[in-house]
């Protein structure tokens, strides 16, 4: 069963800023997609099972940037 998570991000303004965060979340375990776009925000993290937020929004702060669960 997969699950979908979402969160808005802050700080992205180009397709550099999307890589860094899709590199940093698709490093956590279960994570099977990550989808991330600076012109809306979002990033939306699929995974065979829940993953914690606080996990998705400690690998986005190490790409640089800040989320929030949406």
């Amino acid at each position: 069963m997969s699950t979908i998570q979402n969160y808005v991000v802050t700080g992205m303004t180009c397709g550099h800023c999307e890589s860094a965060i899709r590199d940093e979340v698709s490093l956590i375990a279960h994570v099977q997609h990550v989808d991330v776009s600076a012109a809306t925000g979002r990033l939306t993290v699929s995974a065979d099972q829940p993953v914690d937020d606080a996990i998705v929004m400690a690998a986005v702060d190490a790409a640089g940037y800040r989320a929030v669960r949406s």
